[in-house]
């Protein structure tokens, strides 16, 4: 066996521990960094919060190595001064007096009684087996309501037969297939209306049967959900005329009082995962120019703690190499943070820039914006435009946006140029809301409508772009 020496050149890219740190702070949403920074005060002493605003002066970071203080302030930098300056209001546009939008707000009024509503919300079993603690049956009877009660779902509905629960129950609780019906009976008259139901007819039918019976067309309706549901989700209004006896008027009616019901008694039970949303950017037009400025209320205000970099002072020959690497940590944590939103802020008013039609005139008119656009004017990775844009958001006078609905796909016109796969989307939104109910618009339809304006798009594509926004198909949309 021969043995050489070679010298060989090569080059490889390490991430040090600082950018590790740098690049996964850039991916945090509002909520997790603040729960990373908990975490981090929690294992490393030097760093701190700054809870007050008040005095600056006695709450100074401590001044390390002779430098300045190591804090981040969250107030605005030279680069957002512009803030102070007031903003000029946002245009109007047609949803601003649409009175009837199913997105109008709510008044003051109802959104306590929302929050109160939410504070105080209880399981549907809870609520069922409290209304059924004060009814007059015998403990046997409530066992089994009891039972079937615990068998519904989250929308309140009871899934399996009666059969079914029969052959499931122990022997040994001697429970007939009457009492089970019985005990059926009992559950839907409890609250809320349509709870214990086997099917939507039955939910619809019996909230309907606790309507006054002199309501007009109120046997009308009975009767349509019970027997004929599947002709009025198919939209088969002339049949439903048909054997209901009505006219257009009389079913219109009746069709009213059915959409006025609930399909899912159980819902307004079921227990919700809130997701709240922050902020981390905030746009106005400030004389004349769309500004996008950080938001003061995310950034975190952190320095280093004066007692513990003390204590690194008097220690740095004994048992100071520890405390240094400490130290050095919450120092590049410092930094790091003020690098992020930094980057966020960079990147945010590069796609104010290249998106002033959407704020001035909506959706409509969205221009095609792609990561590699905004990675070239800022001079970073398309990656990091991606990290940068997930979970972090926009506050507009349009409302609020995540980075990321700013980019998006486009589609050629006629011209040679491009539209944005947003821009089509609000088009196709306003096509159906202006809309004869009567004779909605098909989605072939809708791509002629779209070329006549220049844009091609195929049926599919608007069959695709409609499905992604919740709006059904034109058979599901007709009405009478």
């Amino acid at each position: 066996m021969k043995h050489s020496l070679q010298l060989k050149l090569s080059q490889h890219l390490t991430l040090t521990p600082q950018l590790q740190q740098s690049i996964r702070l850039l991916q945090l949403s509002t909520l997790e960094l603040d729960q990373e920074l908990d975490i981090f005060t929690q294992q490393n002493p030097f760093l701190e919060r700054v809870e007050s605003t008040g005095d600056t002066e006695s709450e100074e970071a401590a001044d390390v190595g002779g430098g300045k203080p190591d804090e981040f302030s969250t107030q605005p930098t030279s680069s957002n001064t512009a803030n102070e300056t007031p903003a000029e209001p946002a245009p109007l546009t047609e949803s601003d007096w649409d009175q009837d939008s199913p997105w109008t707000a709510r008044d003051d009024d109802e959104d306590s009684d929302y929050s109160s509503q939410r504070a105080e919300a209880v399981d549907l079993r809870d609520h069922l087996n409290w209304q059924l603690g004060l009814t007059s049956l015998s403990e046997h009877d409530k066992r089994i309501v009891a039972l079937l009660i615990d068998a519904l779902d989250e929308d309140g509905y009871l899934t399996q037969s009666l059969d079914e629960l029969a052959e499931l129950l122990p022997p040994e609780l001697e429970i007939e297939p009457i009492e089970l019906h019985t005990a059926l009976r009992h559950l839907q008259n409890l609250d809320p209306p349509g709870v214990g139901a086997r099917d939507l007819g039955e939910c619809l039918a019996l909230q309907l049967e606790i309507i006054p019976p002199d309501t007009p067309y109120r046997e009308q309706a009975l009767t349509l959900v019970k027997h004929h549901i599947n002709l009025l989700a198919a939209r088969d209004f002339a049949k439903l005329k048909k054997l209901l006896q009505l006219d257009d008027d009389g079913l219109r009616a009746a069709q009213s009082l059915i959409t006025g019901l609930n399909p899912r008694p159980g819902a307004a039970f079921a227990s919700l995962d809130t997701r709240y949303i922050q902020h981390d950017v905030e746009v106005k037009k400030v004389k004349g120019q769309w500004v996008a400025t950080l938001n003061p209320e995310v950034m975190p205000r952190l320095r280093i703690n004066r007692m513990y970099a003390n204590i690194l002072r008097r220690n740095r020959e004994s048992d100071g190499q520890h405390l240094s690497s400490q130290m050095q940590e919450a120092k590049w944590m410092i930094k790091n943070i003020q690098q992020r939103f930094e980057t966020i802020l960079r990147v945010s008013q590069a796609i104010v820039e290249r998106q002033r039609n959407f704020f001035e005139h909506g959706a409509v008119a969205m221009r095609p914006l792609v990561l590699k656009e905004i990675a070239e004017v800022v001079e970073l990775h398309e990656s990091t435009i991606s990290r940068v844009t997930t979970q972090k958001y926009m506050l507009t006078p349009r409302g609020i946006f995540e980075l990321k609905y700013f980019f998006g796909s486009s589609c050629a016109t006629e011209t040679g140029g491009a539209c944005s796969s947003t821009a089509i989307r609000a088009l196709i939104k306003q096509l159906i809301a202006a809309e004869t109910p009567q004779k909605p618009l098909s989605d072939g339809q809708i791509a002629d409508i779209l070329a006549k304006q220049g844009i091609v798009v195929a049926r599919r594509t608007v069959a695709k772009y409609r499905e992604s926004m919740q709006i059904p198909a034109v058979s599901f949309r007709k009405t009478l």
